[in-house]
């Protein structure tokens, strides 16, 4: 086998594994993990191995790869199409000094490869029992293998407890260092990712498509991940790429921006500095650099317009071909700039319980015993796979009796972790009219007609129409298609607790009242918070504050019944 040269690599990798063991478990999962992470892995199909001779695709992939990885599992040396396999990946080493060869151990041992003990010595007796090979191609298998069981790898049964998705993020890491690439680290369980990245990443490779793409969708649903599988898949076809994280909390920091602006001109001019002491000095050195190079550049968790303007400007001095995404909880934060918006939906039942499963139980799906739990959680957290990560890593190793003291725990006290994470929303409505409209539907009025609850709040002296608009826009309610409002449990559960802790605080923003909604109509809610701020309608409450249990008498009118908090 010819060497190739550097400029014919097709593939970083090329992945050869017994399929009947692994495909459908740990080799997917493995080469999920790698592509995710911006390697073009090579996987052949059930339908290559045809015929008595590996096939001509895989010579070619193996000559058009950097690098193979050999997943070794129980039965893969019963496979001639797995040896005939090897024998070639071998040969390439041989004749391509810069060739590397990097072994997976997964349920074996490298003495029972290298030395056929076990199933490898069972797997050749039935070759040499039925005499279909010749001595001399049973010794090639032999000594292929004692030789690739010596070389540099992994052993599963050495590393992370067995557990497989950190053995897998190992594999990724190490093969990242072979190859002298960048990626951004990824967390060890990407469920559902894929499919939600597919159409960035075609967004991504169509140079004459817009250039900005904005990433939106409520906090904890998975943005950023998502935004770093693409930039993985893409940021080598660019030249040059910049990953600017978590830009609100930057924002916020002294001279934060600066920082960013930094950054952003090191990956442009790859690593060589040009130092910056204050934004505008920032903004022209920017203006001046993007304009040069076809660049990819991520700006993630964005949520005011004067930090995409202090990073990148208008957009408009941008080289062709250039692509800028910027992940955001606020919709429209573009709304009079041409973009392209994908929006990010909760994961379905299906996923759901799988990526809990992961973080639970290091598998893809429930211990023996813990089903009913299972999915007790999962619906709890209502496909957001911020709280599933959670939930899931604080019920690992747990017993069934701490299972259901932690379920029980839920149904008052919300994850500290998931509650502050989406509080941030909330606490970006800084008009006090919002933030109590958002309350007060949060307590009463989830699952009604959208125009049913228009004219209840505008009873209540709520601008309601622009003030769900500025809840819409930062994903803490939405319309479904009965035209009803909905809100993500935990999101709801968040607001509550926002009422409970400013009750025991004494605060005096808001009251709650019950609410008895007439036969006519089609939903009863629950409670009613009326503010007593001016700035949250057009009159104050002001002459019925002096006692909680009085109600002004257009609430009397439309049957609200008073009730102390």
């Amino acid at each position: 086998m010819a060497a190739s040269s550097p400029h014919d690599h097709t593939y970083h990798i090329f992945l050869s594994f017994r399929g009947s063991d692994t495909r459908k478990t740990f080799t997917d999962h493995l080469y999920t993990a790698l592509t995710n992470s911006g390697f073009h892995t090579f996987r052949d199909n059930d339908a290559i191995h045809k015929g008595k001779s590996i096939q001509p695709e895989l010579e070619t992939a193996i000559k058009q790869s950097k690098i193979a990885v050999i997943v070794f599992s129980k039965h893969y040396a019963s496979s001639k199409w797995c040896l005939n396999e090897l024998l070639s990946i071998m040969a390439r080493k041989t004749c391509d000094a810069s060739y590397c060869v990097f072994p997976v151990f997964y349920d074996v041992d490298p003495t029972e490869v290298g030395n056929q003990k076990g199933r490898f010595r069972d797997a050749f007796d039935e070759f040499e029992r039925k005499g279909e090979f010749s001595k001399e191609m049973i010794c090639e298998w032999r000594n292929a293998l004692k030789v690739v069981s010596k070389l540099t790898g992994k052993v599963m049964q050495d590393e992370a407890n067995g557990h497989e998705a950190v053995f897998i993020q190992s594999i990724v890491e190490e093969v990242g260092i072979i190859l002298k690439r960048t990626v951004l680290a990824l967390p060890l369980y990407t469920v559902g990712v894929e499919s939600r990245v597919k159409d960035i990443d075609f967004w991504l490779k169509d140079p004459t498509d817009v250039r900005i793409g904005v990433i939106s969708g409520m906090r904890g649903i998975g943005k950023t991940t998502i935004a770093k599988v693409a930039y993985n898949l893409n940021y080598a076809d660019f030249e040059a790429s910049s990953f600017l994280a978590n830009i609100r909390e930057a924002s916020e920091q002294q001279n934060g921006l600066v920082r960013l602006q930094n950054q952003l001109l090191s990956d442009i001019f790859k690593g060589r500095r040009q130092k910056i002491y204050n934004s505008a000095e920032g903004m022209v050195k920017i203006q001046e650099a993007i304009c040069q190079k076809r660049l990819l550049i991520i700006l993630d968790d964005v949520d005011q317009m004067d930090q995409i303007e202090t990073l990148i400007g208008t957009g408009d001095s941008f080289h062709k071909g250039s692509k800028i995404i910027i992940t955001t909880y606020r919709e429209r934060l573009l709304y009079h700039q041409k973009h392209k918006t994908f929006s990010i939906k909760q994961l379905d039942n299906d996923e759901s319980l799988q990526l809990f499963c992961w973080h639970a139980f290091s598998q893809d799906r429930p211990m023996e015993g813990y089903l009913e739990h299972s999915e007790r959680v999962v619906r709890h957290c209502e496909g957001l796979p911020l709280a599933l990560q959670v939930m899931g890593s604080s019920l690992f190793g747990r017993n069934s009796d701490f299972w259901k003291c932690f379920l029980e725990k839920l149904q008052t006290n919300p994850d500290e972790r998931i509650r502050k994470t989406l509080e941030v929303s909330y606490k970006s409505l800084h008009d006090h009219h919002d933030q109590r409209l958002f309350l007060t539907i949060a307590s009463s009025l989830v699952g009604e007609d959208i125009d049913h609850a228009v004219k209840m709040l505008e009873k209540s002296d709520f601008y309601s129409e622009i003030g769900m608009q500025n809840l819409m826009d930062i994903s803490l309610i939405s319309v479904d298609k009965d035209n009803r409002l909905i809100m993500h449990h935990l999101v709801q559960e968040m607001a509550k607790a926002i009422i409970r802790q400013e009750t025991i605080d004494g605060s005096e923003k808001y009251k709650l009242y019950h609410l008895t909604v007439e036969e006519t109509d089609t939903v009863t809610t629950e409670a009613f918070l009326l503010s007593k701020n001016k700035k949250c309608g057009k009159r104050k409450y002001s002459e019925y504050e002096a006692n909680a249990c009085v109600l002004p008498p257009e609430a009397v009118a439309h049957g609200y019944e008073a009730t102390r908090v």
